[in-house]
């Protein structure tokens, strides 16, 4: 870099770089460093380590806890799909549904420049950061670019909001594999791209294609499967972009490389609305069911992804058959069903039950699950609103999220990674930019 290139460095604040994979579990990194040289360097030279992802562990929820460091009781944002009290109506939340401060405000804030790519659940892009291409849920370049500079840009080195995933129902993953590179190789050359301009004082950008590779392809990576050799393939390609990214960085930027959850293998589906209707919980109204809106006024609880219950509550629920008053006898006499379902082999589906007042606080708890199942590793919990029959089966994934396991790495050997979860990350950021805030606005706490 020429001199005037680093002016930006020379006004002696901190500034962060913060890279994102989605999905990354940390024991992929650490059983494989043959496959992850760069990142162990960055683990050896700074601080890295295993945190907890959040309940329940699903990217639409994930991301806005990750950036805002506040629980889906604050940011108002519980899964891919909720619905407010008083409706059986379900929307899919978007940026201007999460009702929490994001740590790219903080920044824009205290007058420093924030740059900001990939993020998931950031449509449309915000206008008051320095730029912005929002990622998961975007419908294409253009829409999700904060201006037509960066929208020209990105669309002349054929840069993609997410890789195809419907290509990995194929049979042959082939396509789906080549998919990813070509996505991958865009992304990293977009972000290489705005670090050289070197123009922010906060980089954020996220690569989503390692959660849609683990979707369908770790299984293969965790049971020595057809395509271990193309999964491993593909992690040595985001270490080495890794690596290059964090050579291109002046002094005076920390590195930060962060999941939102962890991953585990999936051998079946459990269809939660199912088993609720074949225990007795839900029915419909309809004989061909297509949503929330068709369960019937005796229905007791029913299901969203991944693992939300909801008791069909009095006067919370528009037709709600549960009375307040029995609220905790039945919500008691559920999480107990839910606990007690067993796999086709008679295995344990489900390994814990959140109830709700464990997981979520805040200003918008009152639309938060009543509960939450985390499943044990091999089972995803599915929903839906077809009057389907099965409640397991199989299908073209062979990968699932996972609360545990969790990928953080921080280029400071300072950083204490232990006992950290997916809160800590938005203060540390803070911290080591030197941007002051009030501590109390944060579930999570600075670690370094």
């Amino acid at each position: 870099m020429g001199l005037f290139d680093k002016l930006r460095g020379d006004s002696g604040k901190p500034r962060v770089a913060f890279i994102g994979i989605d999905g990354v579990p940390y024991s992929l990194i650490e059983n494989n460093p043959e496959t992850f040289p760069n990142l162990h360097a960055l683990a050896d030279e700074g601080s890295a380590g295993e945190i907890e992802s959040i309940v329940p562990p699903e990217s639409s929820a994930c991301w806005p806890s990750l950036t805002t460091g506040v629980n889906p009781g604050e940011t108002g944002v519980y899964g891919f799909q909720d619905r407010e009290n008083g409706t059986y109506e379900t929307y899919v939340p978007m940026g201007r549904d999460v009702q929490a401060t994001r740590i790219w405000d903080r920044v824009t804030d205290a007058g420093r420049d924030a740059t900001v790519m990939n993020v998931p659940v950031t449509f449309p892009p915000q206008q008051n950061v320095q730029r912005m291409v929002s990622g998961f849920l975007s419908p294409d370049v253009e829409k999700a670019s904060s201006d037509p500079g960066v929208a020209d840009y990105l669309e002349g080195i054929d840069y993609r909001i997410d890789a195809n995933a419907k290509l990995g129902h194929q049979e042959d993953k082939s396509e789906f594999i080549e998919n990813a590179h070509e996505t991958l190789d865009a992304r990293y050359e977009a972000f290489s791209h705005y670090l050289e301009l070197d123009d922010w004082d906060l980089f954020f950008g996220v690569f989503m294609t390692t959660d849609r590779v683990n979707h369908f392809l770790y299984g293969d990576y965790d049971q020595d499967g057809e395509y271990e050799d193309e999964f491993l393939d593909f992690y040595g390609k985001v270490d080495e972009y890794i690596g290059r990214l964090r050579d291109q960085l002046p002094e005076d930027v920390t590195l930060v490389v962060a999941s939102d959850h962890g991953f585990q293998r999936e051998d079946y589906e459990v269809h939660l609305n199912a088993w609720l209707r074949e225990e007795g919980w839900l029915d419909f109204e309809s004989d061909d069911p297509e949503n929330l809106e068709d369960i019937s006024d005796d229905t007791h609880a029913y299901s969203f992804i991944p693992g939300r219950f909801y008791l069909n509550l009095e006067g919370r629920e528009p037709r709600g058959s549960v009375p307040q008053d029995d609220y905790h006898a039945v919500r008691d006499e559920l999480a107990d069903a839910i606990q007690s379902i067993e796999g086709p082999d008679g295995e344990q589906v489900i390994e814990r039950v959140v109830p709700k007042e464990e997981a979520f606080d805040g200003a918008h708890d009152d639309i938060a699950p009543d509960l939450v199942a985390i499943p044990a590793e091999g089972f995803d919990l599915k929903a839906g609103f077809s009057e389907r029959d099965e409640v397991f089966s199989t299908g073209p994934r062979n990968g699932m999220h996972s609360f545990d396991d969790t990928t953080l790495l921080v280029d400071d050997p300072d950083a204490g990674i232990e006992n950290a979860n997916l809160f800590d990350v938005a203060p540390t950021l803070l911290d080591l930019m030197d941007i002051t805030y009030d501590a109390s606005e944060f579930d999570g706490r600075s670690l370094v």
